[in-house]
This record gives C-alpha cells, sequence and structure tokens, in this order.
C-alpha cells in the first residue's frame, strides 16, 4: 500500500482502532503530525468521519488531503457497535463518566423482557442526545452547560435502528449488538433501554465495529500506522 507524501496530500483514507481514553480529535492529532513530521509538510487537511466518545473504542475513520471532502459521505453511512449495558442504575452521562445517581432493583428482569424492550427500539425514533455531549447550542457545547449545571433545552434528533440485538445476558451487565444511523446516541439509547425497563440503564462499554462496508478487523492502531510510515521513508 503507498504510503507516500504525494499519496496523503492526494487523498487517503485510514482505518483507525481508537483506543479508550482518546478523543476522536487527540486520534486527528497524531495521525496530522506523524505525516507532517515524517514527510516535512507544513500543512495537510485531515479529519474523521465521525467522533467516537473518549471512553469508547473502535472504528474511526480519517481522510487526509482531497478525500477530506469525502468525509460526509462516510459520516453518513449506516454503523453498528457492541458493548454492554449495567442494568439497574443511572448516570447523569449515561455512561462511566460520571458517577451513579440512582440505584433500583433488578430481581423482575429477564432475557424476555430485555428481548421484548430491544424490539421497541426498532426503525425510526426520535432520541434525546446526552447532555453530556459535544452538540453545540448557542454556540456553546452541551457538556459546558452540564458541567456548570446550567439547564438547556434539548431537541429531539431522528434517527434509524436497524437491529437491535441482545448478545448475553449476565445481570447487571446486559451484551448488545446495534446498527444504526448517522447521529444515533448509544448512550441515549442506554438510558431510554433502562426506563423502558422501569428500573435504570448506562452504558458500561462500547465499541464501533462497522461504518457502512468499513469493518474494525481490518483496522490499525496509531502506533501500527506510526511504523507503516516508518518504514516508508
Amino acid at each position: 500500500m503507498n504510503y507516500s507524501k504525494d499519496s496523503f496530500i492526494n487523498g487517503k483514507f485510514l482505518l483507525i482502532n481508537k483506543p479508550i481514553g482518546w478523543t476522536s480529535f487527540q486520534v486527528v492529532n497524531k495521525i496530522r503530525w506523524l505525516i507532517k513530521s515524517s514527510f516535512k509538510i507544513k500543512k495537510i487537511k485531515v479529519g474523521h468521519a465521525g467522533t467516537l466518545d473518549p471512553l469508547a473504542e473502535g472504528l474511526l475513520i480519517v481522510c487526509t488531503g482531497k478525500l477530506t471532502k469525502k468525509i460526509i459521505e462516510f459520516q453518513n453511512a449506516e454503523k453498528e457497535y457492541v458493548g454492554t449495558f449495567y442494568i439497574g442504575a443511572t448516570t447523569p452521562s449515561f455512561d462511566l463518566e460520571t458517577p451513579i445517581s440512582s440505584k433500583c432493583s433488578i430481581k423482575n428482569i429477564n432475557r424476555k423482557k430485555l428481548n421484548l424492550a430491544s424490539k421497541k427500539f426498532l426503525g425510526t425514533l426520535h432520541q434525546t442526545p446526552p447532555v453530556f455531549s459535544a452538540i453545540k447550542v448557542n454556540g456553546k457545547k452541551l457538556y459546558d452547560y452540564a458541567r456548570k449545571g446550567e439547564p438547556v433545552e434539548l431537541k429531539k434528533r431522528e434517527i434509524n435502528i436497524s437491529e437491535f440485538k441482545i448478545t448475553k445476558v449476565n445481570l447487571p451487565f446486559v451484551d448488545f449488538k446495534i446498527k444504526c444511523s448517522k447521529g444515533t446516541y448509544i448512550r441515549s439509547i442506554a438510558n431510554d433501554f433502562g426506563e423502558e425497563l422501569k428500573v435504570g440503564a448506562y452504558l458500561h462499554k462500547l465499541i464501533r465495529t462497522s461504518i457502512g462496508d468499513f469493518i474494525l478487523d481490518n483496522a490499525m492502531t496509531t502506533e501500527d500506522f506510526e511504523k507503516i510510515i516508518q518504514k516508508q521513508l
């Protein structure tokens, strides 16, 4: 595969396996720095096609050079995620970023109830995004409002879920697979799923496994990318 200076300028897309703890922006910055420093390029466009939360891991498509114009095409593709819900508790961020704020007994929860609840999320839905998110309202990111305890009106977004399967149950942990449209917050699905069960839930783990026809199995780490670049020099 060609990883030359000209190839990055003309445009390449890279399948990157984003690790837990990194923001999508940090991955882009790392890739940009490696390209610029390795090939002595003063300026090059690098962007990603769909944000992953810092606590999530998995497939991130990174585009360079002229190919950044096609980012929106990748963003519009259907995404697939696998992960784990924690049933019987909630957090303000709908995941592990914030401490548990409420707990509830799950003695009446079973596989049948979980499967029935998941079916109610199939098709077109109107989803409220998490208040702990980077969506901007009046020029300010939602998580800035949330961290200061400031109220803000959240508008629902239309999303589509084509597949929602419960793959393993080991209460309070429930593993799932979801295929969904652009703009879907799996954290919000976790919270709404808990509300449907009337016991609460939050997102414990999340991995993005595919974007359109691109799959995580074909992705590389930033360390892999750095080694490949060094071999090309």
